[in-house]
């Protein structure tokens, strides 16, 4: 049978829902609340690091974070609850990511709120994890349709005008590299630490972001995509050519975040363009940055002062909620179903779902193969 979605009675009062994230190497469950004007409130939100797992090998290992998801996700899923003061039998929704990501750890989450959604006989949401990164800023203040978002994490840079839940059209995206991917690929090859992101923050921070020249991919095209498989290239020469040394680590990582910052920043300015051909010169324009990537200090500084010298509101979610995590998941999960949108059990686990799936079917980004399109 295929996935089929299907409408319920729109919301008529308070909804809570049951949200589960397993896309990649963290195990999260969480329990929500919307109101019927849209305001919601956290009631708990449980994330089971897996980085001690994946350390050793400077990088996730799918097969580890699938066993891990397993071993984990049945007591997170039952402490969250917990945590949430409510019984079972008052949730009334069970939302998990059923894509893009790791397929083992899709499908570990999403079976099992297949499991719970029948046991308990509550409706199910097969949430599409971009979408919940595309709302996540709405877990802690108004942020309301339209926007221009950027959506950058370990598998995706995306720019997207967002009018509406489950109305998103692509105005970029990467035509090879996610940023995310570049950030640990530059930690990888100066071994400094996992996950990377953090630890080129935090060595950026003690060098000079001057000292060695880099690309800025696309820059200046007058087009929205990004493209990060060259700077990647180009931070591996430049360490091969280094002394390997603390100063030369600093150096590097320091000019690499520096390199990816203007280059983003180019990237959306441009985008900015193309949005606002699309929109009333006189409406109050929206720029949302989410995903892992967005919680880089020296990007969330530069996209402000970007969007203050372009007349755009900036939202960007807390850090907490800029990496994986189930209260996003939780909320798309809540949004749809206030809609009356649930899905069927046969709703399947997907490695690739673009969030403008019927676009990147056309004209895929970065490649299209027998599991959809990339982007």
């Amino acid at each position: 049978m295929a996935h089929a979605l299907k409408m319920t009675t729109k919301q008529d009062g308070p909804l809570i829902v049951l949200g589960l994230e397993s896309s990649c190497d963290e195990t999260a469950a969480s329990v929500l609340r919307r109101d019927k004007d849209g305001r919601v409130e956290l009631l708990s939100n449980i994330v089971a690091s897996q980085d001690e797992e994946h350390r050793p090998f400077g990088g996730v290992v799918p097969e580890i974070a699938a066993r891990a998801h397993m071993r984990k996700i049945e007591a997170i899923t039952a402490k969250a609850v917990r945590e949430s003061g409510l019984p079972w039998e008052q949730i009334d929704g069970i939302a998990a990511t059923a894509g893009p990501g790791l397929i083992g750890g899709v499908i570990t989450g999403l079976m099992s709120a297949k499991g719970l959604a029948m046991a308990l006989g509550k409706p199910l949401i097969a949430v599409n994890h971009l979408e919940g990164h595309a709302l996540s800023p709405r877990l802690t203040e108004d942020c309301a349709f339209p926007y221009l978002l950027l959506l950058v994490s370990g598998g995706h840079s995306q720019l997207l005008s967002v009018t509406g839940l489950g109305t998103y059209t692509r105005l970029g995206s990467t035509v090879d590299d996610a940023a995310g991917e570049a950030f640990d690929k530059t930690a990888k090859v100066m071994d400094l630490g996992f996950p990377g992101g953090p630890q080129v923050q935090k060595w950026a921070e003690r060098g000079n972001p001057e000292a060695i020249n880099l690309p800025r991919p696309m820059k200046g095209r007058d087009h929205a995509d990004f493209s990060f498989a060259g700077l990647k290239t180009a931070v591996a020469r430049a360490w091969e050519a280094s002394d390997k040394s603390d100063t030369a680590k600093a150096d590097l990582a320091a000019s690499f975040q520096r390199a990816m910052t203007e280059t983003m920043l180019d990237r959306v300015s441009q985008a900015m363009t193309l949005y606002r051909r699309k929109t009333s010169e006189t409406d109050q324009a929206r720029l949302v940055v989410a995903g892992g990537v967005a919680a880089n200090t020296e990007l969330r500084a530069g996209l402000k002062q970007l969007a203050e010298n372009r007349t755009f509101d900036f939202i960007a979610p807390p850090l907490k909620f800029c990496g994986d995590n189930a209260a996003m998941i939780a909320l798309a999960g809540a949004e749809r179903l206030a809609a009356g949108l649930i899905d069927g059990y046969d709703a399947p686990a997907r490695p690739r779902w673009p969030l403008d799936s019927a676009a990147a079917a056309k004209a895929p980004k970065s490649g299209f193969g027998k599991k959809g399109p990339k982007s």
